[in-house]
């Protein structure tokens, strides 16, 4: 870790007041070289990976698009944690946790990093790479160990259930999950990266790989790299 970063990390934890390591994440990027109808024709899955690693301004962009604040509401219901986020919810409610293993991310210690959209931050979780625990989850998916960096979402469905009930559960969660992934396959595209994503794996592996609370469950994995070739 450059001498640079542990300041930005320390600058962090002190205006925070959390005991955990932080990472402070680049501004995200409004505007870019790739339309989103290049986007949409481009897109593909992506499964082999060359062996280069990420930035973290790339990562910063991708977790953006996954949950990022979009319209900051500092005075709004407690519910929002923040504001309207890039994905939408049903409700607003905003069930959805991204975890980013990072394994080859320049300026990112690998590891499991939870992301705080309400201040555009990674919270480490796990310490140490943890892409091939990941992949074992998902039954051997070896790919999923050879990309830089993979997004893993889980849900806290009570957020949207003890408004909705089951149909919370069944219907509404699932809609905010396709959303959040699309956003984040497309802007993969608009990087120069590739993707593909994942739902074949074991749910306890999984919480336990990427050390999520009692109250979440994983719903989807995504690798992301540069594609190879």
């Amino acid at each position: 870790m450059t001498a640079g970063l542990l300041l930005c990390l320390v600058a962090a934890m002190a205006e925070t007041g959390d005991s955990a390591l932080v990472v402070r994440l680049p501004e995200p990027a409004r505007a870019g070289a790739v339309s989103v109808e290049q986007a949409l024709w481009q897109r593909r899955s992506v499964r082999e990976f060359a062996d280069e690693p990420l930035a973290l301004e790339q990562v910063g962009q991708l977790c953006w698009a996954t949950y990022g604040i979009t319209l900051p509401l500092p005075g709004g219901p407690a519910f929002l944690r923040g504001g309207l986020r890039a994905a939408p919810s049903a409700g607003a409610l905003y069930p959805l946790e991204l975890f980013v293993f990072a394994g080859n991310v320049t300026g990112l210690d690998p590891g499991v990093w939870r992301y705080r959209s309400e201040t555009h931050e990674l919270v480490l979780v796990r310490p140490g790479d943890r892409r091939a625990e990941l992949a074992a989850a998902a039954l051997g998916q070896e790919f999923i160990a050879r990309a830089p960096a993979a997004l893993c979402w889980s849900a806290v469905f009570s957020r949207t259930t003890n408004k909705y009930g089951a149909r919370g559960r069944e219907r509404y969660v699932m809609m905010d999950l396709g959303h959040s992934g699309q956003n984040v396959w497309l802007q993969a595209v608009a990087l120069g990266l590739g993707a593909v994503a994942v739902g074949a794996f074991v749910d306890e592996e999984v919480k336990l790989a990427a050390g999520m609370d009692a109250r979440e469950e994983p719903l989807y994995i995504m690798p992301v790299g540069r594609p190879r070739g």
